[in-house]
């Protein structure tokens, strides 16, 4: 676009108006003195120069303005004339008369930077083209702004590709806003070379590679945003002591290393954030002395060890979250000292002991979350004091006793999860003035009573009241309450029965204690003789017996859910409104003991362990008519079912699924490292592995399972196990061995993350290197078309275990056994820092996780 020049001088030449100017300045001043002359003809030189430069800068701006999109250059349609600084909406001028700031904030202008002449703009100190559309990259000539000082902002935009390295010649910048773009490599590496930076954010880009290392000295720094990018390395020493810095939020990256001590000494800071990356090792004590710091996130990563009672100091904090941890120990009582704490999540850690009575003194409290760890004992009557409480989350511990009646204090509760404890005894009457509660879990407790005749209540799913000991209430799925006189002819009624049926169990027992004695004398047959033939989980047992006949309807098929090699696999809803799952054992044959001994052996093994990712075993009942094992009922059903159904496969999600490779490999440790004598489970499988309400994956199926003793000749026995799923050693050996199991998880793993069976996918790779064909095939198999491709394919730090995950797999199921890492390995490594990737997720192939 020309210069819009005044009307008067659009058809002279640039020269001759200069030449009119030298005429007008010099003629009628001729005949003075030499002197006077000489200033003169520098005013002269001075007014021409300061003309031609207000030409170039205006040149510079409208030739841009021309480039952008039609509606953009509307928008600016006071740009026009010879001078920028003539009322150019967005343009501010020194008294010089040259341009030295450009504010176009918000403007919805749309185009690229590449037609703007910073060289023409030699004065310019502040660029804000926040929030617009801008694409494009950012132009390398950008380093011409040599004087650039109080912002260069170009956040929120569509700007894309690299950061010009030339970038880090504006030594004098103070403030540099990147965030909310589509940048991609990696963050300029000298940007505090001048150390005047003091704003500098980038946040939700692509940025990747390593934070860079002139930060570490850049003293000025006070506020920094690098979240939700791509950023790696280890961060251990790559930060100093910042005696200026008010705000750090580093989350959402692949970040790894340990927190340094340094951050204990920054004694402005007010927020800390470096959650969703893998750091590892200890929370610092000395974060306690950033007296200042308000608000501390540090969730998802890989930390260890306890609270530190030191983050009692931290009066002025808000807002602590240190979930998805493997934080240990106790709360620190010295928690209850934040008194400004509004906001407190310990979700998801290895936290045990009791909850702390001092929480009751956090008034000003309105979200706590302390799900998922292992706290026991009761709730603390003290929670009631925390009268600003809207969200109280304390579901998946073992906490007992009753419910407190001073719950029913909390009158802005508006969320409430008691849910998978082992609480007992009614529902306070005081819930009943809990008007602002909407939303109530109180599932998988031993609770009895009525419930509250309240909304929240009234209007909840029956899977937030299944699975206790008797409730009763107008609510879906419950039993309404019986009045006290029915109750008591009922029970009267039911102590009958019970005593009557109890009777004829022991019998039953009795007669067919003695029935197999006889057989095994008359056969001289070593085997053990029957042990307890009728026994359940509490006193009430021949109830429980008959209810589970009546509620089954003598087992009909209709109530089936599953059945195997052992038994099949009911659903019933006892009268009490616990639903329990119960495996009905296949009755023997004429002088076969096997399902016998499967049974008692599923029995040894459930009543010795607990653990969270093993299903919970009620208890059980055996005799000629009947035999069959209770147990919690996982409500999602079986892996496998999950797996080959489209539309639940498809709720299955990266996150779930690594947590479900994570939870079996837990309870495989557990089983055997943690049991005396260890327990082999021999049929790991995707049928036996069950899923809760909330994808929690849980170990099931134990009759095949064998108390291991070492150097015991009584470990060899039988094929037991799933094929597809077992190692193929056994195909020569029936010896027991942890490693048996190791290798069927490996199978498991691989079935989660691909969707299906691997089916002959290890024998496959293992081949390849004794075929140059096979291994062309072998090398071109990517992992991104091996997992499941009804899912979209994992991004940042879930690709890395997603990876990791496959590549242990493989570990697991090596053909030597003693080349297979142990469960606790497995376990280990799961939840311990992922090494970053070699390569991009989509080009990495099965066969290099499969060798590495």
């Amino acid at each position: 676009m020309a210069l819009q020049y005044p009307p008067s001088y659009s058809s002279l030449p640039r020269l001759i108006i200069i030449l009119c100017f030298f005429i007008i300045l010099y003629f009628p001043f001729c005949s003075t003195s030499s002197s006077f002359h000489v200033s003169s003809t520098s005013a002269f030189a001075s007014t021409t120069s300061l003309i031609i430069e207000q030409e170039k800068e205006a040149l510079a701006l409208l030739t841009w303005k021309s480039s952008l999109h039609i509606r953009s250059q509307s928008f600016l349609s006071s740009w026009s004339g010879v001078s920028p600084c003539n009322n150019w909406f967005g343009v501010t001028c020194h008294k010089s008369k040259s341009v030295s700031s450009l504010n176009l904030e918000s403007c919805g202008l749309r185009g690229t930077l590449y037609n703007l002449n910073f060289l023409s703009l030699p004065n310019l100190v502040t660029l804000d083209l926040y929030n617009n559309s801008f694409y494009g990259i950012i132009p390398t000539h950008i380093s011409n702004l040599s004087k650039f000082i109080t912002i260069l902002d170009l956040a929120t935009n569509k700007l894309s590709g690299p950061i010009p390295q030339e970038i880090d010649n504006l030594i004098h910048l103070k403030s540099l806003h990147l965030e909310e773009n589509n940048f991609t490599g990696h963050l300029p590496q000298q940007m505090c070379l001048g150390g005047a930076l003091e704003n500098f954010t980038a946040m939700g880009n692509h940025f990747t590679g390593p934070i860079p290392m002139s930060l570490r000295n850049c003293t000025s720094l006070f506020r920094v945003r690098l979240e939700r990018n791509q950023l790696e390395g280890n961060i251990t020493e790559v930060f100093g002591v910042y005696p200026n810095l008010n705000f750090m939020d580093l989350s959402s990256n692949n970040l790894y290393g340990e927190l340094s001590h340094k951050w204990g000494q920054c004694g402005s800071l007010t927020s800390l954030n470096i959650s969703h990356n893998n750091l590892s090792g200890i929370i610092p004590p000395q974060l306690g002395e950033a007296i200042q710091l308000h608000r501390l996130d540090l969730s998802s990563n890989h930390l260890l060890g306890k609270i530190p009672r030191e983050l009692g100091k931290l009066t002025s904090m808000f807002h602590l979250v240190l979930s998805n941890n493997q934080l240990s120990g106790n709360i620190p009582l010295e928690v209850g000292n934040l008194f400004n704490l509004e906001h407190l999540s310990l979700t998801s850690n290895n936290l045990s002991g009791s909850i702390p009575k001092q929480l009751g003194m956090l008034s000003k409290l309105f979200f706590l979350n302390l799900s998922k760890n292992k706290f026991g004992e009761s709730i603390p009557d003290e929670i009631g004091n925390m009268h600003s409480l809207q969200n109280l989350d304390l579901s998946q511990n073992m906490l007992n006793g009753k419910i407190p009646q001073q719950l029913g204090e909390l009158q802005r509760l508006e969320t409430l999860n008691l849910s998978h404890n082992e609480l007992s005894g009614s529902i306070p009457s005081t819930f009943e003035d809990m008007l602002s509660l909407t939303s109530v879990d109180i599932s998988s407790n031993q609770l009895e009573g009525p419930l509250p005749d309240i909304k929240a209540f009234q209007e909840a799913p029956f899977e937030a009241f299944m699975s206790n000991g008797g409730l009763c209430g107008n609510a879906t799925g419950l039993k309404p309450c019986i009045p006290f006189t029915q109750k008591k002819n009922k029970r009267s009624m039911i102590l009958i029965i019970s005593s009557t049926v109890f009777l004829l169990c022991i019998s039953m027992g009795i007669y067919f204690t003695l029935y197999w004695r006889a057989r095994n004398r008359k056969g001289k047959s070593s085997e053990t003789p029957c042990e307890d033939l009728f026994a359940i989980w509490d006193h009430d047992g021949g109830i429980l017996y008959q209810d589970i006949i009546e509620v089954t309807e003598e087992f009909n098929s209709k109530y089936c859910i599953g059945s195997g090699g052992q038994g099949t696999v009911y659903k019933a809803e006892l009268p009490t409104g616990r639903v329990v799952a119960v495996k009905k054992l296949h009755p023997p044959q004429d002088g076969e003991m096997s399902s016998l001994k499967a049974f008692t052996s599923e029995i040894r093994a459930l009543t010795e362990i607990r653990h969270r990712n093993i299903v919970k075993f009620y208890g059980y009942c055996s005799h000629a008519r009947h035999s069959f094992l209770v147990y919690k009922l996982m409500e999602k059903g079986s892996l496998r079912n999950i797996l080959s159904n489209e539309e639940e496969a498809i709720g299955l999600d990266w996150i779930r699924r690594l947590n479900i490779v994570k939870g079996v490999a837990e309870a495989l440790s557990y089983m055997h490292h943690d049991c005396s004598p260890p327990i082999i489970h021999r049929d790991i499988s995707s049928n036996n592995v069950l899923l809760d309400s909330e994808y929690e994956a849980h170990v099931s199926d134990f009759g095949t399972a064998r108390l291991l003793k070492p150097d015991s000749s009584s470990n060899w026995t039988s094929f037991a196990g799933t094929f597809g799923y077992s190692a193929p050693e056994l195909a020569y050996t029936t010896q027991v061995n942890n490693k048996t199991d190791v290798y069927s998880y490996g199978v498991v793993t691989l079935e989660v993350i691909m969707g299906k069976h691997p089916g002959d996918l290890i024998s496959s790779l293992s081949s390849a290197s004794s075929s140059s064909s096979v291994t062309a095939v072998a090398d071109s198999l990517l992992l991104k078309d091996a997992i499941d491709q009804r899912l979209s394919p994992p991004i940042h730090q879930i690709s890395e275990e997603v990876a990791f995950a496959v590549k242990l797999a493989f570990a697991c199921q090596h053909v030597n056994p003693h080349c297979r890492p142990t469960m606790r390995q497995v376990s280990q490594a799961l939840s311990s820092q992922k090494p970053p990737l070699q390569k991009p997720f989509p080009i990495i192939t099965l066969r290099e996780l499969f060798q590495g």
